[in-house]
């Protein structure tokens, strides 16, 4: 209450800051909604609803993630996982994910902050008999984000298996 006994609203506290090393991926940061559709040559196609979420702790320089799809026809729950994405200075990310199915990513990959792109490569696919190699390509166009999930099995080479647009909500 002031002099006038005006009661004023406390003040709101700032934004937490971003870390300096999650800076550059910033553009992931939130939570992402949206549809994707699914093929390889031993399934049929699929459609899914997915939801992606990017968050971090301004005093750790690492991005968490989680995400979770549903089929698009029914809203059943298909798959998820979850992770953790360590952006480098150097244009560099390193990234962890373990899916629902058991399988476990170890991937590196380059960012372009300017252009809001990244890129990654399995250095490590565990868990995974038939699964020989995974590459994600993420890009943020015109405020929406999209990615490809390629992958390759023993009997199968590297090609698309996902892909999804998604809104920030």
């Amino acid at each position: 209450m002031d002099a006038a006994g005006t009661v004023t609203p406390p003040a709101q506290p700032p934004a937490p800051a971003t870390h300096p090393a999650v800076a550059p991926l910033a553009f992931l940061l939130g939570k992402w909604r949206g549809e994707g559709e699914g093929s390889f040559p031993t399934i049929a196609p699929f459609r899914y609803g997915e939801e992606l979420l990017f968050s971090h702790h301004p005093s750790k320089p690492v991005i968490s993630y989680t995400q979770r799809t549903w089929k698009a026809a029914s809203g059943d729950p298909m798959h998820s996982e979850s992770g953790y994405w360590r952006p480098r200075p150097d244009g560099s990310v390193e990234v962890v994910i373990a899916q629902s199915t058991g399988l476990a990513e170890v991937q590196k990959g380059s960012y372009d902050a300017e252009k809001k792109t990244l890129t990654l490569q399995s250095e490590l696919v565990g868990n995974a008999s038939k699964v020989k190699q995974i590459t994600r390509a993420f890009q943020i166009v015109g405020g929406e984000l999209s990615y490809v999930v390629q992958m390759a099995t023993i009997t199968t080479a590297l090609q698309p298996h996902l892909k999804a647009l998604l809104k920030k909500i």
